[in-house]
Formats: structure tokens, C-alpha cells, sequence
């Protein structure tokens, strides 16, 4: 037996030949050459046609529209600040997006030439597409929806935090004027200027407060409701929950309108009705203090049905062998509550109680419709129930302030982001995600 012909014949290598990969890339410089140097005749056509068409046609205005951007006008008669920032920032978008699409043209041709260097065969454009259909399906749908995203959502955004670094005022308004470009001056004004750090340091602890009270009372209160209905012992449970859920049912912009008349100083019913018998008359509206107390009823009151759903359908997703292995074991009700209970309901509604905190963050409707953001308070330029969002609005449409409303909201979008990455990333099903 002949014992060298059991050992495997060795593979023959692919030739390799002269194709340049780099010769490829300086090509593609001008779109389609480096394809059609690769021989890729259909494709290399395609990416010329375009390409040249695209830099022919967009080159001249995308460079005008950012140089515009960078002046923000040079005649007030002629020249309107915003057109010119607008038309610069979704020129700043367009470029970005074509210089990716030129830089994918370069990475192509340096595949392709590094494939015919390899000797590996070049597929036909039948074969090419069929492939990229298969393997670059979830790009095709990604793509489009990314793009739209960044007209759509990203542009605005950039738009806003555009306004942050000018001098965009009532008294300063295109187009009667131009605007200029300031840097951080906006920014050092909130925190130097003796009205703006006030109302800025004001507003923002009562936020802080307003989401951790407001929510943390709204979820207790859900939880706690939620785990005494569950109770084997309760019954008529579901007629409890249709209950427990209407204030959810009913719009809130109503509720809220209808809590407002209820807790005016003078005839309100919470007053007229309930505290007159005790010779007491709170004042709601009129002090900040009461003021804050009726805000967090009222959004504990409108919150918790949404809370309370959410917790009971975990609920009644936990094994009950669970318990009962807990009873063999001589577990009581608060083990089993601390150990069973409530790690299963915080696992699993983690993430959607925390975008509770970064709704009530951001609750607009509730400090607006109760008192638009009242009692004034002497020496700011803010209400005693101002939130940063609501705070925003009156610097916008009441103010027309732009500029530092615009510096504002900067301020209170990296505050949330953070808020929720940090809670995020402590979260336990966020750190099981990855080992997935």
C-alpha cells in the first residue's frame, strides 16, 4: 500500500497576475475608471455617467451655498441669514452623503482590482447584483431610510444648533438685518449673566425634580396597585383594571384642562368644596411652591395607568412554581416579593421606565395647559413651573429669542442623552444584550 497516497494533494494556489489595486483606486478618482480598468465595462459606465453628472451639477451650488452658510450674507437688502444658513447646512448634508458615495466608489475598484490580481473570477453584472441582493439586502433597506433621517431629522437639528452660535434675536432679525456668527457668547451669557444663570439654574433643578418626583411617584404607585390586584385573593380584577386605566383612556390635554378649573384659588373645587370646610384656601395657581405639588399630582395621576398596565402584564407572565417553591422554603411575602417579584418586572420593563423619565423630561403639554409655566418669578425671565422644554417654547414664541433658546435646547439634549445612556448601560438586560 502505497502510503503516500493517503496524504491530501496540496491545493494549487490562484495565479496571481499584474492587476494594480493601487493603479485601480488613483483611477477611480474620476468615477467608473477604476471600474472600467478592472474590466467591469457595464458598472464603469454606470459610476461615470453619474459621477461626472453629480460633480458637473452640484459642485458650483453645494460651494456657494456653504460659502453663503460661512457669511450669512453680506447685504441686508439682498441676502436673508436663514435662506443662506438652510441652504449651506442641506448643501453641508448632500456633500457628505456624496463624498460617501465617492469614497465607496474608491473602495470598490479597490476590491475588484484586488480580486483579478488574486485570480479570482469577476462576476457578471447578472451574477453582482443577484449577490448583492442576497448578502447587502438589510443596506438597500437601511440606506434609503438613513437618508431621509438625515434630511428630515438630522438637518433640523443641525439648523438649531446653528442658531446657538449667532446673534438671532427679536432685535436683531433677518431681513431687515444679517446675522453673524457670535461662537460660545450665547452659551457664557446663561452662565454669567445674572438673569440668564438664575433662570438656567432655576429651571433646571426644578426639572431635575419635577422627572424624579413626578415619575418615581408614578411608578411606585402603578407597582404597588399593580401587585395588590394581581393578589389571588382580589377579586373582580378586571373590572379593577378597566378602572384603574381609564384616566389613560381619556385624552390628557383634556384632564389636564379639567384639573386646572378644579384647582383654581378662587373657584375651584378642590378649594370651594374640600378645603373651605376647613377654613383653608390653598393658592395653586399663585404660589410656587403649590403650584409644583399640583403639577406632580396631576402627571402622577395621568401617568400611572400606563405604568400600571405594563407591570401587570409581567406580572401575570411569572410562574406561579416559582412561588410556590418559595412557600416549600419558608419564604415570606416580602422575599418573595423582593427576590421574585420585582427582579422579573424590573428585567423586563426596565428600558420603557426609564423613557418614562426621559418623557416627563420633556412633558410640554402639562406645564403649558395648567399654567403655562407660572407664577411669574421676580428677577427671571422664567415661571416657577418652568421646565427647560416649556422654558424654550416662551424664549421661541413669546421672547423671540432664538438664539439663546436655541443654546438652551442644546443644553437640555445633552442632559437627557446622557441621562439615558447612563441608565441604559446600567441596565441588566442592556448588558445581556451583548452577549448575544
Amino acid at each position: 500500500m502505497n502510503i503516500n497516497a493517503l496524504e491530501p494533494v496540496p491545493q494549487a494556489s490562484p495565479i496571481r497576475n499584474s492587476h494594480n489595486p493601487v493603479l485601480a483606486t488613483v483611477l477611480s478618482i474620476v468615477p467608473g475608471l477604476g471600474q472600467l480598468y478592472n474590466r467591469r465595462w457595464i458598472k464603469g459606465i454606470v459610476f461615470l455617467v453619474i459621477g461626472l453628472s453629480l460633480i458637473i451639477a452640484l459642485s458650483a451650488p453645494i460651494a456657494n451655498s456653504i460659502a453663503g452658510m460661512i457669511t450669512l450674507g453680506d447685504n441686508p437688502e439682498t441676502d436673508d441669514s436663514r435662506n443662506l444658513l438652510v441652504q449651506g447646512l442641506l448643501s453641508s448634508v448632500i456633500g457628505i452623503i456624496l463624498l460617501g458615495l465617492y469614497v465607496l466608489n474608491l473602495l470598490d475598484a479597490r476590491k475588484d482590482a484586488k480580486k483579478r490580481q488574486e485570480g479570482i473570477r469577476t462576476p457578471s453584472v447578472r451574477q453582482a447584483f443577484q449577490d448583492s441582493w442576497e448578502h447587502g439586502f438589510p443596506y438597500f433597506v437601511v440606506v434609503p431610510n438613513f437618508i431621509m433621517m438625515a434630511l428630515i431629522v438630522i438637518f433640523p437639528l443641525l439648523f438649531m444648533i446653528s442658531l446657538a452660535f449667532t446673534n438671532y434675536n427679536l432685535y436683531n432679525s433677518p431681513p431687515a438685518h444679517l446675522l453673524d456668527w457670535v461662537g460660545f457668547a450665547n452659551f457664557k451669557a446663561l452662565f454669567t449673566e445674572a438673569v440668564w444663570s438664575k433662570s438656567l439654574f432655576t429651571v433646571l433643578s426644578w426639572t431635575v425634580v419635577w422627572t424624579l418626583a413626578a415619575t418615581t411617584l408614578q411608578i411606585v404607585l402603578a407597582f404597588f396597585l399593580a401587585v395588590m390586584v394581581n393578589d389571588s385573593r382580589v377579586r373582580f380584577k378586571r373590572l379593577i383594571r378597566t378602572v384603574l386605566i381609564l384616566p389613560w383612556a381619556v385624552p390628557s390635554f383634556m384632564t389636564v384642562l379639567v384639573f386646572t378649573a378644579m384647582f383654581n384659588d378662587t373657584f375651584g373645587a378642590i378649594n370651594r368644596d374640600i378645603f373651605s370646610h376647613f377654613g383653608v384656601s390653598i393658592p395653586w395657581l399663585s404660589d410656587p411652591t403649590w403650584a409644583r405639588v399640583a403639577i406632580i399630582g396631576i402627571q402622577v395621576w395621568l401617568g400611572f395607568p400606563y405604568v400600571f398596565t405594563l407591570i401587570t402584564g409581567v406580572l401575570q407572565g411569572i410562574s406561579k412554581d416559582w412561588y410556590e417553591a418559595a412557600d416549600v422554603d419558608g419564604g415570606s411575602r416580602w422575599k418573595k416579593f423582593r427576590f421574585i417579584t420585582m427582579p422579573h418586572v424590573l428585567f423586563a420593563t426596565a428600558p420603557l421606565l426609564i423613557m418614562q423619565y426621559s418623557f416627563n423630561f420633556n412633558n410640554f403639554n402639562i406645564i403649558y395647559l395648567f399654567n403655562k409655566g407660572g407664577p411669574p418669578v421676580p428677577g427671571q425671565n422664567s415661571g416657577a413651573t418652568d421646565i427647560l422644554i416649556s422654558w424654550v417654547y416662551s424664549l421661541t414664541f413669546k421672547e423671540n429669542n432664538y438664539k439663546m433658546a436655541a443654546a438652551v435646547s442644546i443644553i437640555m439634549g445633552i442632559v437627557v442623552a446622557a441621562f439615558a445612556l447612563y441608565q441604559f448601560s446600567k441596565t441588566r438586560s442592556f448588558r445581556e444584550e451583548d452577549m448575544y
